[in-house]
Parts: C-alpha cells; structure tokens; sequence
C-alpha cells in the first residue's frame, strides 16, 4: 500500500472529500460534510484544525478538532473513504487531533457517536475514546400560549444552581450543548450560561423545578425543501413530571417568541427522564446519541 500521510485540509481538497462522505449514512439524507467542508477550511486557525490523510495526495480521511474552551477539545467529522477501511487511517487521523488539541493546552477531548452507529462507535473506542455519557432531543412544540403552570425566571444564577444541583448535571458529568459549536457538548459553567441566548428556570414559591438555556436559533431546509428555523435548548434538568410539563412549556413559549418553528431540547437518556417525557407527552428523538472522552494527559 502507498505511504499515507497527514495533513491539514486544503480547500482544493473538497471534490475529493465530498466523493467519499456522499455515501456515509443510509439512515440520514446524506453527510454534512459537503455542506460545511469550505467554511471548515476557511476558519482552521489557532483553536480549529481539520486533518485529511491523503494516499499519494489524494485525501481519503477527514478528521478535525475544535478547542471549546481553554483546556476542552471537541474531534468530529472523523470519515475514512470505504475503500481504504481497515489500514490504519482513523488513528493516523485522531492521532493528529490529539496531539494537536495537547498541544494547544487541552486536556481532554470529546466526541459524540449516535447510538445506532455501530462502526463510529468501533472506530473510537479502537482510538481511545471511553464511553462517557448519554443523551437524547425532546421536541417541545412551539407555542406561545402554552401554560407553565410555574413561575419562569431567566436569571443565569439560577439557571446555573439549579442545573448544578439536579441529577441531569451528574447523568451529563456537567455537560451541555456548547455556546458555539454546532452538535459538541462542553462543561457547562457559570460563565457560559451567563453568555446563551435565554436561561430558563422554572420554579414554585420554594424551590427551582426545572432549567434549560436556549443555545442558538437556526434555519434548516427540510427534505422537501421547506425552510424552517430551529431553536436548540442545550440541556434539560427537572426533579419530576410535573416540573417536564413546567419546562417543556417554557420551552416552547420561548422558542415562539423567537420565531422557531421547531425546537431541539438535550435531555439525559436515563428511563426516568425519557419515561417523564412519554408521561407528560413530550415528542422524543427515535434514538439516543453518546458522547465519548480521551483524556490528553500523554501526548
């Protein structure tokens, strides 16, 4: 077999990126790669950099690692074109992440595989990721007139106290959905709820029920090329049911008003949380997703 070499991405290298993720999921419509390689490329620079191992310079690996906080390192987009499995790429590949992310003062460094994906899962764990924790999407419906039934507060200390102290925060080893980049998880501190769009807290006269923070608002196009806007909620935390049925509709009150046709709210995946939702009748993603850590003590 030729050497295989690794590299930083180039932006001519995208033709042959998106020839080997065209076919990467059967489940889903397609990668994502295609759709966000150029602005990929375009942003590497002190805290991103994406990788390709190349076979006589032709890419047939894509890997790339985004610092998320000073010593937090997020790795996605890990693909190996089919016809070159099995030799060693991937490792290469998240070799080169890690040492990278080490490099830049990182720590530890995390990913997230969705659950049914059993080759991503195979891939890291063979690279040294240890299972971390699991999640799932709630999909509260947007509603501007949906009844709390409980005092809502957006106040970041409360957000961040009531999240601290709930069993979602030890599910999640104090994770949640990152301020910044799209699909990664990152601790979850007081500063960065003090940065989010919109803290949630819910409460009675004694106690905080439930919290969540909305994250970012984005526009989608659906298959049938609709275009609709999402709201993401990066965590939900709550001590019952009734608190769910509070939060879900705070949730969707203020992904109304944001202009969301749609919502995302990230969820331990533990049978408490998931049976609350199914109790209160709260729509849930088909499948959880997991989330995957290497420490960087050694590079």
């Amino acid at each position: 077999m030729a050497d295989i070499a690794v590299r930083p991405a180039q932006a001519d290298d995208y033709e042959a990126v998106a020839a080997f993720t065209a076919d990467t999921w059967q489940r889903l419509d397609g990668d994502y790669i295609p759709d966000v390689f150029d602005e990929w490329v375009a942003s590497d620079g002190p805290t991103q950099r994406t990788l390709v191992a190349t076979v006589e310079d032709r890419p047939v690996g894509l890997c790339q690692g985004v610092l998320l906080s000073e010593d937090e390192a997020w790795a996605q987009g890990m693909r190996v074109d089919p016809e070159y499995r099995g030799r060693d790429i991937a490792r290469r590949l998240v070799t080169g992440v890690f040492e990278w992310a080490a490099d830049a003062g990182a720590t530890v460094c995390r990913n997230m595989v969705f659950s049914w994906n059993e080759a991503g899962l195979g891939l890291s764990r063979s690279v040294g990721f240890e299972p971390l924790a699991s999640f799932r999407w709630l999909e509260p419906t947007p509603d501007a007139d949906a009844d709390c039934g409980l005092a809502v507060d957006s106040t970041p200390d409360a957000a961040w106290r009531g999240y601290r102290r709930s069993d979602a925060c030890r599910r999640l080893y104090g994770l949640g959905l990152d301020t910044d980049e799209p699909w990664a998880l990152a601790e979850l501190t007081r500063e960065r709820l003090a940065a989010v769009e919109r803290p949630l807290v819910v409460a009675d006269d004694d106690h905080i029920r439930g919290v969540s923070y909305r994250v970012r608002t984005t526009d989608e196009e659906t298959d049938d090329g609709e275009s609709v806007s999402r709201a993401e909620y990066g965590v939900g935390a709550w001590n019952d049911a009734e608190a769910l049925s509070a939060l879900s509709a705070a949730v969707a009150r203020d992904a109304a008003a944001a202009g969301a046709d749609r919502t995302r709210l990230l969820v331990p995946e533990t049978p408490r949380h998931i049976s609350d939702a199914a109790a209160v009748g709260v729509a849930a993603a088909d499948a959880p997703d997991f989330v995957l850590e290497r420490e960087l003590t050694r590079y």
